[in-house]
């Protein structure tokens, strides 16, 4: 047979189509669940506590995945996302190496799998044309357990690896590690306290709803004379001043290797909010809780001062005031900058909202080490407390802004030999009363054992809901979106200091959100700019209006007897009214330019984006087209003189 060039031509296309459904097959079979992760922080790849979890799994684990097939056709984004975690699931069941059993569903509607579906606790999203859509995870073990994803939103994606893993790890973890709460805050009843908790209507802060979930949670009130031998954390939140008996009992907690996590606060947003029946603040709410554990914080060598908080101007918050949106140096957002990326427990967060926050501080002769986790950058000033109490002024704080240069730390791990704050043993009042039943205190012990493992934050406004979350209503059920990472913070520490280690990695995948720097950096610049403008310009507003109006006063007074009226003023004072009405005018335009300039370069930084996505990516591909047709031009132009 003769290969002419049409019959080769043919046999290429032939082999072409075989070698395109050849490779598609073979990548489906092998390749269904590999990715290639091109993000800055690795949002689609496999952590290590993931792997170290999956390949620990003491016994089977059985993973029923739920999802409406047929229903979400007309949806993309959940389909998708259904495609994205059919594959993450297998490539878990691949890792478990036969320890974890993967079983895919399709509840059709009116179908035996819709019943079971629904019976295991999957939520159902109803669609507009009536049917609903499944898109679940069930879990269980050998024995009775079950963990249960109602639903996977799509606005928690970044948290996908975590609610998986954690689904797992709780169907083989024996029991959940105790939490001894100490706290003024309403955890369990939300900022309404308990008289909407009688009516009914509480919503516990998300952050303790989260801590309830993977711990068992424990309130020690605050006045207690031991900590239970059960409790693996002390979790210390904003209490009230603790008397010497509680502060003992804390002491010697530690003293014993215990571990705690404390949350105090030079002034508690959180605390004050108006929820009493009248809008004041609830009963027994402590507005600071910076010196209600001082004998502790004396002897762990640390100080956070009652009287201050810290301004951080280039991660004010934004927020609404005077109809208009400012800076509010008091409240402070921090990014990846200010965290420790070589801690577990903040290695992987991206974004935490804070409030009218302190600075921990080492005092003098200190037998113990400060860490930081989370630090302000150096654009800092210090701020009497009393200038954040009741409705401060954004604008006012941000125009006396005067730059420190010093980075304080909010959040910082305090660890090495501690002695004990009660050298000479029990307090009065501490120990039981002789002739009672009550079981004595522990021997006496004045230094740990050992190292002292403490994290202590110097903020309690982080629990506030408002800063971090967004609740979403599903089928009657409240799910967290969050918006930041306090709870991944606060869950960190937990787990870090109860030893459990491999869920740390997962909490934060990393954030989809990038925020414009660039642009926020210039709108800071040209806000601070304008506020010293507009100070300025209003001053001498002011300064020409008094005048004017004294000037205008006394051409209007009554003459003297004798005297004519337009002897009141000389002609130097006609001149001068003239003056002060043209400064004015002149005043009034040059304030309305400054406003007008507020927005000047991020406009122009706008225009420019939009100019280059629009124009630039066409204007490369189109070069690039022409390249190659000039090359390959040129090529044949060679290719044929050599002929």
């Amino acid at each position: 047979m003769r290969w002419t060039r049409s019959t080769i031509a043919a046999a290429s296309i032939a082999l072409s189509i075989v070698l395109f459904f050849a490779v598609n097959i073979f990548s489906d079979v092998w390749f269904s669940a590999a990715r290639l992760d091109l993000t800055q922080a690795g949002l689609y790849t496999v952590s290590d506590g993931t792997k170290n979890t999956l390949r620990s799994l003491p016994e089977p684990v059985t993973l029923r995945f739920f999802f409406s097939e047929a229903a979400s056709v007309k949806y993309s984004g959940v389909r998708a996302y259904g495609a994205r975690v059919r594959d993450l699931l297998k490539e878990y069941a691949g890792i478990a190496g036969g320890k974890l059993k993967l079983e895919i569903i399709d509840p059709e509607p009116l179908s035996e799998q819709e019943d079971i579906a629904v019976a295991q606790g999957v939520t159902g999203a109803p669609t507009p044309n009536g049917e609903k859509i499944y898109f679940g995870l069930v879990g269980t073990n050998t024995v009775n357990g079950r963990e249960v994803i109602p639903f996977f939103l799509e606005d928690r994606e970044q948290y996908l690896e975590f609610d998986i893993t954690n689904l797992i790890y709780k169907l083989t973890r024996d029991k959940k590690p105790k939490i001894g709460v100490v706290t003024n805050l309403p955890f369990d009843t939300g900022s309404g306290g308990m008289l909407e908790a009688m009516q009914g209507r509480s919503r516990p802060f998300m952050i303790y709803e989260q801590i309830r979930e993977s711990f068992d949670v424990e309130f020690l009130e605050q006045d207690f004379d031991r900590v239970p031998a059960d409790i693996d954390v002390v979790m210390i939140a904003h209490p009230k001043p603790l008397n010497d008996k509680t502060q003992y009992a804390l002491d010697q907690f530690v003293m014993r290797g215990g571990r705690a996590l404390v949350f105090l606060d030079p002034w508690s947003e959180l605390s004050q909010l108006g929820s009493g029946p009248e809008g004041q603040p609830l009963e027994g709410s402590t507005p600071s809780s910076a010196t209600s554990i001082e004998k502790l914080t004396n002897s762990w060598g640390v100080a956070i001062d009652p009287k201050h908080v810290i301004g951080v101007r280039d991660r004010a918050q934004r927020v609404q005031f005077g109809g208009d949106v400012a800076d509010y140096v008091a409240w402070v957002a921090l990014t990846v900058y200010d965290m420790d990326r070589n801690d577990l427990i903040t290695a992987q967060l991206t974004d935490i909202n804070l409030a009218t926050i302190g600075g921990i501080k080492q005092t003098k002769g200190a037998t113990t080490t400060l860490s930081p986790l989370l630090q302000t950058s150096d654009d800092t000033m210090e701020i009497d407390v009393a200038k954040v109490r009741g409705s401060p002024n954004p604008d006012e704080l941000l125009r006396d802004f005067v730059k420190s240069g010093e980075r304080f730390t909010v959040a910082a791990r305090v660890q090495g030999p501690i002695k004990s704050a009660f050298p000479a043993g029990p307090p009065a009042g501490s120990a039981p009363a002789p002739g009672t039943n009550a079981t004595p205190l522990p021997a006496h012990l004045k230094e740990t054992k050992g190292s002292a493992n403490i994290i202590l934050v110097a903020d309690s406004d982080l629990f506030n809901d408002s800063f971090w979350v967004q609740a979403q209503e599903l089928q009657g059920q409240r799910v967290a979106v969050p918006v930041a990472d306090n709870a991944s913070f606060v869950l960190n520490a937990i787990e870090k200091l109860t030893g459990s280690e491999d869920l740390i990695s997962l909490r934060s995948r990393g954030s989809s959100n990038r925020p414009f720097t660039v642009v926020n950096n210039l709108r800071r610049r040209a806000e601070q700019q304008f506020l010293r403008q507009e100070q300025q310009l209003q001053e001498k507003m002011t300064a020409t209006q008094t005048r004017l109006a004294e000037l205008e006063g006394r051409r209007n007074a009554a003459p003297k007897p004798g005297a004519q009226p337009h002897e009141l003023l000389t002609p130097e004072q006609e001149a001068e009214i003239e003056k002060f009405r043209a400064e004015l005018v002149e005043t009034r335009s040059a304030l309305r330019d400054v406003q007008r300039r507020l927005r000047t370069d991020i406009d122009r930084l706008g225009s420019w984006l939009a100019a280059i996505n629009i124009l630039l990516v066409p204007l490369m591909l189109g070069g690039t087209a022409l390249v190659l047709a000039a090359f390959r031009r040129r090529k044949s132009k060679q290719g044929g003189a050599a002929r």
